[in-house]
């Protein structure tokens, strides 16, 4: 059985080393890149790092223990996973520079075909996506944007030859990249003007580097550093219930003690007012930092909350027709998350579209399976990412439940594919839909998490404690068994012999 991965982040090497540990070598990562890392390779602008503590930031059957702060930076995590190649020995295994851009089921052998940039081809019996949502950058398009004469950066594609030093730099965007790169450039250069859509809810950072003696305790008691782990991990489940559930009173007193630290860190009531979110706790992600309020006060740099109107060639015009001068414009604006193909075509079965079926919103029975393709899982798929705890989490869970799916593969011979039932599949969206009308990203406000139609297509509804349950066993009843005996491709219900 070959199994084709896409994708080299947490959750394509993650899914190779489990294949390895359970005896399947016929596998492949496909990685489009120069190196391994996914998200943490591309995203290299100054600041970058994880919101998640980091022992919990790791997968638990190939943990580091040696982190050195309790948020890692981001080359720290990217060379944790550039790490987890060399320690499981996955170098042979991945082809770089292997950008898939047609991915095609074949109804006569029950085969995946794949072609990548290049030209080259290759069949499998299996494709796991681990490409992620986050992967291409999404920036706003602007009258004049390309007569602007300094360079545009993207946080996910920072130019690091581009020297901040002296220049005219506007932040456009607040979301989680801009509140980490603004107070790390704010040092560098002459002026930065932050252009803000709306005011994020930001917490306190509790980062910190790990001293040397917790280091070496967590390096030579393995026991310490998973109970570490675990209650991380128990700790970030209970903001579950605590923050996003709407109108419950837990939410009204962690939103009163984020308002009171706001109002303590900013004293100007103009800028406190600008900067105090008009929308309820957890309807967008909480971002946690504890130098952007300062950043924002210092002399030299400015929040403009005015819309952009154009760009010139030296710099924009605002909607009131004020004119500011830039050398540099950064867009910390996120990525095309409801795009997760990106330029992949992929085609299932009858030749139906990927890109087609899902549209607008992307959708997957579990997060994982879509009706149509069979034999294709997604990890972090469509409804699967957090807005509480850490999605290595969901990654680890996805991984187990294909996994289960490969053993029925590979301990039934005559069956050559499980396709989902389009049952199961509309059954979940629609369930995933009503839970998401009672939770605080449904509270009316604009994020990454909806599409234009205000469909949640990201974020799971409930906590990884049921995603966990829910998929702990591959519930194959959902599935239709595509027999490899049958020229015709019979699909068998899992109830018939």
């Amino acid at each position: 059985m070959m199994v084709a991965i896409i994708g080299s982040g947490f959750a394509g090497l993650g899914m190779a080393i489990r294949l390895q540990a359970e005896g399947i070598d016929d596998y492949v990562i496909l990685e489009r890149g120069t190196d391994v890392g996914g998200t943490w390779r591309d995203n290299t602008y100054p600041g970058a790092a994880c919101d998640i503590p980091s022992h919990l930031y790791s997968l638990s059957f190939a943990p580091k223990r040696d982190w050195t702060r309790v948020y890692s930076p981001q080359p720290e995590i990217w060379q944790y996973l550039r790490e987890l190649v060399e320690r499981f020995d996955l170098r042979d295994r991945i082809r770089f520079g292997a950008d898939v851009v047609r991915c095609e089921w074949n109804e006569g052998d029950h085969l995946w075909h794949l072609t990548t940039a290049d030209g080259t081809t290759l069949t499998a019996d299996v494709v796991v996506n681990g490409i992620g949502f986050l992967r291409d950058p999404g920036i706003p398009s602007f009258p004049g944007q390309e007569e602007f004469a300094g360079p545009q950066l993207h946080t996910c594609r920072w130019d690091h030859e581009v020297d901040l030093t002296g220049k005219r730099v506007a932040v456009i965007g607040t979301g989680a990249s801009a509140i980490q790169v603004v107070p790390a450039i704010a040092d560098q250069v002459a002026s930065l003007t932050v252009f803000q859509r709306t005011a994020p809810w930001v917490v306190p950072s509790r980062d910190r580097a790990y001293s040397q003696w917790e280091r070496a305790l967590y390096r030579r008691l393995p026991g310490l550093a998973r109970a570490n782990r675990t209650l991380t991990y128990l700790q970030k489940e209970v903001r579950y219930p605590l923050v996003f559930a709407r109108h419950q009173l837990p939410v009204r007193i962690a939103e009163r003690y984020v308002r009171t630290w706001l109002a303590q860190q900013v004293a100007d009531p103009e800028l406190r007012a600008a900067v105090t979110p008009d929308f309820g706790l957890g309807c967008k992600r909480v971002v946690i930092s504890s130098d952007w309020y300062p950043t924002l006060q210092r002399d030299d740099v400015t929040l403009e909350t005015t819309d952009i109107d154009r760009f010139t060639p030296s710099g924009v015009v605002l909607a009131d027709g004020r004119q500011i001068d830039l050398d540099v414009v950064v867009y910390g604006t996120g990525f095309r998350a409801n795009k997760p193909l990106g330029t992949m075509d992929v085609i299932g079965r009858d030749g139906t579209s990927l890109a087609q079926y899902w549209g607008p919103r992307p959708t997957a029975h579990l997060g994982v399976s879509v009706p149509g393709f069979p034999n294709m899982f997604t990890l972090l798929g469509p409804n699967t990412g957090l807005g509480h705890n850490s999605v290595v989490v969901m990654v680890e869970t996805e991984i187990e439940y294909v996994m289960q799916a490969l053993r029925i593969l590979r301990d039934e011979p005559e069956l050559a594919a499980l396709d989902v039932t389009q049952q199961a599949h509309d059954d979940f969206v629609d369930e995933i839909d009503r839970r998401h009308r009672g939770q605080a990203w449904a509270a009316g406000c604009h994020s990454w998490y909806l599409n234009d139609e205000g469909d949640n297509f990201a974020v799971w509804p409930g906590s990884t404690v049921e995603y966990r349950r829910r998929l702990r066993r591959f519930d194959r009843k959902n599935y239709r068994h595509i027999r490899a005996d049958r020229p015709d491709r019979a699909l068998l219900g899992s109830q018939t012999a």
